[in-house]
């Protein structure tokens, strides 16, 4: 059924299912974890499903990489994903000093995905400053 679509549209619309099931799972685990008599088992498979769709996130963008037939447009994604692995493993290295000494306060952990995806966007800003394109759109 996907095959019928470009590589980009096919991320798209891995990203969306992935994204939406992200969203209705954290409502669970938020509503769940209200419910004082909710089962650790229950809490911990609930718990678990976002982290399983961050890694879903990770997944559609290495087939993007897989999937993407232009070399061009493959190697912005590439660049993006490195400046983003970069930016996140870099905050978060900084972040784990500071809060080793206790200067900062400590941060969950599922706190470095966010900045990944957020490195995203400093990749394409990058990309765009030095090739002069975004990439591809839909």
């Amino acid at each position: 059924m996907l095959a019928k679509f470009t590589a980009q549209r096919r991320y798209f619309l891995r990203l969306a299912v992935i994204m939406a099931l992200y969203c209705a799972a954290i409502f669970v685990a938020v509503t769940l974890r209200k419910d004082a008599a909710t089962p650790p088992a229950l809490m911990a498979a609930v718990a678990l499903v976002p982290g399983i769709c961050i890694i879903g996130v990770f997944w559609a963008i290495g087939r993007l990489i897989v999937e993407e037939p232009d070399e061009f447009l493959r190697m912005l994604i590439v660049r993006q994903a490195l400046i983003a692995t970069a930016f996140a493993l870099s905050l978060a290295s900084i972040h784990g000093f500071l809060s080793q000494f206790q200067l900062v306060d400590r941060v969950d952990a599922y706190w470095v995905a966010v900045l990944w995806c957020f490195g995203l966007a400093v990749g394409q800003v990058i990309n765009r400053i030095q090739y002069g394109t975004w990439g591809k759109c839909l």
